[in-house]
């Protein structure tokens, strides 16, 4: 069934052995076209702030033109669509980000894009939806009345979950022609296209951290950022006092309170269960600033690093991630996505621990310009 609802060539990479995967220069095209290499900065105004001598860059990928990392895995998968000889693409987003990734993606490609948005988000992320249907895209609220998915869990008062998003992208493909689905997280190609992030910010960096921090939803920016940086770590190559940490929502807290089992990655099972730390497929969290955090599950590769103890994870109150967003704001003039601020109150809260002088390094994932909502509810002073 796999091969009725994926590009060919991301299943053969979910599943590859091989260390290194070619980008087709296609995708490297385009890459170049919405602005890679993104920036590595040093964030000197949050050091003052904080009135602590440490010293903390970030990886800026909201400079690319969704306003997040989420375009680097979407270039290659609608690439890979269409080389398979689809015409339309589906798939589900919560906070909107990955869907406005797959909804430029597919018009530079040529594709037809149909985005499935959790309700709670697509009432409160409307410009992200008018920004989905200027690249072209055709945008439900899930659960929808368009699928059978849909209809079951369907009420005025459901808030949806990525879970359900999923299973109803899935079967919208299952249900037509020349369409494939595109996964915005959790599966490993995603997590391997994300890894441009890393092998960038190795080359930029001018110190080697102390600590890598990411946010995590289902896994690809942390992962993207981190994993070229563990591969050198446990190969002896680098990064030897390196410690990575994972920032996640209290909300949607799988790697500090979730079990590792397995267990589906969408709702109603269409989805082949991989072993993940995960709260249960049926779990659907509160409807939180950070919807792209409300996920149930995290990838399988970063799973085990967390049970291996290769990966620490702490999770975090939206209030008082909002608290470190605003002075982040305030103090390098980039107002962080609410995802990306769960990484800044991490490394705020780092920076109190650890000695003068020390290091980190973090993802800023994507910036918060089209999350007036949250910002507005956040009541910040």
């Amino acid at each position: 069934m796999l091969t009725k609802i994926l590009p060919s060539a991301l299943i053969d990479q979910e599943f590859t052995a091989e260390r290194w995967i070619p980008i087709p220069e296609e995708v490297r095209e385009a890459y170049a076209r919405m602005g890679r290499p993104t920036p590595f900065r040093r964030a000197e105004g949050f050091e003052r702030r904080l009135g602590l001598k440490v010293h903390i860059y970030y990886k800026y990928e909201g400079a690319l033109p969704v306003g997040s990392h989420k375009l680097n895995t979407a270039l290659a998968q609608a690439y890979y669509a269409k080389l398979d000889g689809a015409e339309e693409v589906a798939t589900e987003t919560g906070a909107g980000q990955w869907g406005m990734a797959v909804s430029l993606a597919a018009a530079l490609f040529g594709l037809k894009a149909v985005v499935f948005m959790t309700r709670s988000s697509y009432n409160s992320k409307r410009q992200r939806v008018a920004f989905m249907k200027t690249y072209g895209a055709t945008v439900y609220p899930s659960p929808s009345d368009v699928t059978e998915t849909g209809r079951k869990f369907n009420r005025p008062d459901h808030p949806g979950s990525l879970g359900i998003a999923i299973s109803e992208a899935v079967e919208y493909t299952l249900a037509g022609e020349r369409r494939r689905y595109l996964p915005g997280s959790v599966l490993e190609f995603v997590l391997i296209h994300q890894s441009v992030i890393g092998l960038e910010a190795i080359r930029q960096m001018p110190e080697e951290p102390d600590y890598a921090v990411g946010c995590v939803g289902g896994g690809s920016n942390f992962g993207g950022f981190a994993y070229p940086m563990i591969g050198m770590k446990l190969r002896g190559e680098g990064f030897g006092r390196t410690r990575f940490l994972a920032a996640e929502s209290a909300a949607a807290p799988k790697l500090t309170a979730g079990e590792y089992r397995y267990d589906f990655p969408d709702a109603v099972g269409v989805l082949p269960m991989i072993k993940m730390y995960t709260l249960g497929h049926d779990f659907v969290p509160p409807a939180v600033h950070a919807a792209g955090l409300r996920y149930h599950g995290a990838a399988p590769s970063l799973s085990i690093l967390k049970r291996l103890g290769l990966v620490e994870a702490v999770a975090y109150r939206q209030e008082e991630v909002f608290e470190a967003a605003v002075a982040f704001a305030r103090s390098e003039g980039i107002i962080p996505a609410p995802e990306s601020s769960h990484a800044i109150r991490a490394v705020a809260d780092l920076a109190k621990k650890l000695p003068p002088g020390s290091v980190i390094a973090f993802n800023l994932s994507g910036h918060g310009l089209l999350d007036v909502d949250a910002y507005e509810k956040a009541h910040v002073a």
